[in-house]
């Protein structure tokens, strides 16, 4: 998927990149080609965090949109390409084995809280990969 990057001038060797569509993705690298592959990596660590929390891409601004904000204004602009389907393609499904116990454990949760299974083991999962 393509992405529209803003790459500030380095004063000294580094270059910073920010990535407007994803709030808080930013890179830096020592020269502008370094920052455009840095970017890369960026956007996939982004996705990947995103994706995990159940969150969607946020729709892409037009590239005149980002260069009309003050705040980028003296910026260089490019665009990279960043491998992030695979980070938001279709739910594949499992086959779980577990306690009789336990699963009625989680059913008893589920019935107080709401929710589903599915939902709850996937909250549960990604709790436990980002504690």
């Amino acid at each position: 998927m393509k992405f529209t990057i803003a790459i500030e001038p380095g004063a000294g060797k580094s270059w910073g990149v920010v990535v407007p569509d994803l709030p808080g993705c930013i890179s830096a690298g020592d020269t502008p080609e370094d920052a455009m592959e840095n970017a890369q990596e960026a956007i996939c660590s982004w996705a990947e965090d995103a994706a995990l929390d159940g969150e969607e891409l946020p729709l892409a601004k037009p590239l005149a949109h980002w260069q009309a904000q003050p705040e980028y204004q003296g910026w260089l602009w490019a665009i990279v390409d960043a491998p992030v389907e695979r980070y938001f393609g279709p739910a594949e499904k499992v086959d779980v084995t577990m306690p009789r116990l336990l699963l009625g454990r989680i059913d008893d949760y589920i019935r107080r809280r709401g929710g589903t299974r599915n939902s709850f083991l996937t909250n549960a999962a990604v709790a436990a990969l980002h504690g």
